[in-house]
């Protein structure tokens, strides 16, 4: 069974994933904007399974862009990708950008080959498609060219004057700066492999004078990594030039003690950050601009710094801001002040109505294993009528595992039109069946609750299960009919406990 509704949201297999997904689904709505009409010249390139590796082959750095005709966020990115692609069209070399229909049958292998798992998901391609990154950079036109710009060229900028370390190193940004006495040897070369292979993250430059640089020592005593952030301690100095330990440094050293989430865009990329981490993630979420605020922020702080290195990340989220976060993990409003954490594989933890000196000895339980876990439930249902059952969270375990019954669930996203033609079959399967007392035809709303992922490997919607009533579990994958469906349960139920029935009604 195809399930097409499938996107990077729906994925629970891995909880980092969808969280990261989910981060940047908050923040994509800050790079989109109104546009203007797009040029009546197409400067975007179409590629498909047929010409694309002949297409890549012959540019040393093209981009490409993997869509889906329906998908609303490639619609609003659409006139910005032809406004920038018009402008880069003129650049010196000139820039191309292309763009594939991954939602196309004949181009599905192309999708799989460069791990396409939502949309729009943009490529940077170099060497003839030898090297590939992704793109991280805005999605309005004037924010693509100043960005593919910089990724077409040297991946390091020399800096030669004080103008040129002000126009690289500004207060939003993470740069990294190689200090240097000579643009040779060893070092050196590692810091160009460094700066090549990260260069899609962070901003990074080179010099022979420290005293050209705006902060730090203005004398070094050999080569130095300096790293200027607009958080924490603002400039850190590094002097192991092993790549693994320069990117270790850099990596952990962009990640402030304690991200902030507002709606302020400067703050977006270090929000993604956060969620890409794999470290666990603390997530604290009030009214930033209440007159008690102060204290929390403080004792957060204090926590975060407390635990720094210790395998837990913290976040400090403005509830306005916040409305997605609350709406993925299944929040509400008259819970803040609240703190949640979340773990890689999944599970979550939650104090509601949290006071400011709580927060100190709440993490410390956490951490000595003392918090029970948190789940996202929607409420059990007090009528429950319907030919398909509705199973929430919190009725899994009865209604399934524990029911002694041969159970079929669907697993569903109330936006996906899959489940909404499924919806109908699934009633009519329900109904045929109903005289069954042994077979139960139920569905969970996938995006309302958390799913086991240890049993459930759901990736997209609609997706279907069968527990037979001895503890038999199988995904479904047949055609969405009503007599395939059927037959499939025929097939795979226990028919050990209708025997049994049987045997009880001739005595």
């Amino acid at each position: 069974m195809r399930r097409e509704c499938s996107s990077a949201m729906a994925s629970r297999c891995r909880a980092s994933i969808c969280l990261l997904v989910f981060a940047v689904s908050l923040v994509a709505s800050s790079f989109a904007s109104e546009s203007e009409e797009a040029p009546s010249k197409e400067f975007v390139l179409t590629l498909d399974h047929s010409n694309f590796t002949d297409t890549v082959a012959k540019h040393n750095f093209i981009v490409v862009e993997f869509y889906a005709p329906w998908c609303g966020h490639c619609k609003k990115l659409a006139p910005e990708y032809e406004k920038a692609a018009s402008v880069l069209s003129s650049h010196d070399p000139p820039v191309a950008l292309a763009q594939v229909d991954a939602n196309d049958e004949k181009n599905k292998e192309l999708a799989s080959e460069f791990d396409i798992k939502g949309f729009p998901t943009i490529k940077i391609l170099r060497n003839g498609g030898k090297n590939i990154q992704e793109y991280k950079g805005p999605r309005d036109a004037e924010g693509i060219v100043e960005y593919l710009k910089k990724q077409s060229g040297p991946a390091s900028a020399e800096i030669k004057s004080v103008d040129d370390a002000n126009a690289l190193i500004n207060g939003n940004k993470i740069i990294v700066v190689g200090i240097f006495p000579e643009f040779s040897g060893e070092k050196f070369e590692n810091f160009t492999v460094l700066a090549e292979k990260l260069r899609s993250d962070y901003d990074f430059g080179h010099t022979l004078d420290a005293k050209l640089l705006p902060r730090g020592e203005s004398s070094v005593a050999g080569p130095t990594v300096r790293l200027f952030k607009p958080f924490d301690e603002l400039v850190v100095d590094f002097v192991d030039f092993d790549v693994d330990a320069i990117e270790k440094f850099v990596e952990e050293s962009g990640v402030p003690i304690v991200t902030l989430f507002d709606n302020d865009p400067a703050n977006h990329p270090f929000v993604i950050k956060f969620f890409n981490s794999p470290n666990a993630k603390a997530m604290l979420f009030m009214n930033l601009s209440s007159e008690v605020a102060d204290p929390f922020k403080s004792k957060y702080r204090e926590v975060a710094e407390l635990y720094k290195g210790k395998g837990l990340s913290f976040l400090m989220g403005d509830i306005e801001a916040s409305q997605g976060a609350f709406q993925y993990f299944g929040l509400k409003e008259e819970q803040v002040p609240l703190i949640i954490i979340q773990t890689n594989d999944g599970q979550k933890y939650l104090k509601s109505n949290l006071e400011s000196d709580q927060i100190s000895s709440w993490v410390k339980e956490y951490m000595e294993g003392n918090v029970p876990p948190y789940r996202k439930s929607e409420p059990i249902p007090e009528v429950n009528n319907e030919p398909v059952k509705v199973v929430v969270a919190d009725s899994l375990q009865d209604m399934v595992f524990n029911s002694g019954k041969n159970v079929l669930l669907e697993f569903y996203a109330p936006w996906c039109g899959h489940c909404k033609k499924l919806a109908p079959i699934l009633d009519e399967v329900a109904v045929s069946l109903q005289s069954d007392a042994e077979i139960v035809i139920a569905k969970i709303d996938a995006t309302a609750n958390d799913i086991p992922g240890d049993l459930f490997d759901v990736k997209g919607y609609p997706t279907l299960y069968f527990r037979s009533a001895s503890g038999n579990l199988v995904v479904y994958d047949g055609d969405r009919t009503k007599e395939d469906i059927i037959n499939f349960i025929q097939k795979n139920r226990d028919k050990t406990v209708q025997q049994q029935d049987e045997g009880k009604d001739e005595l």
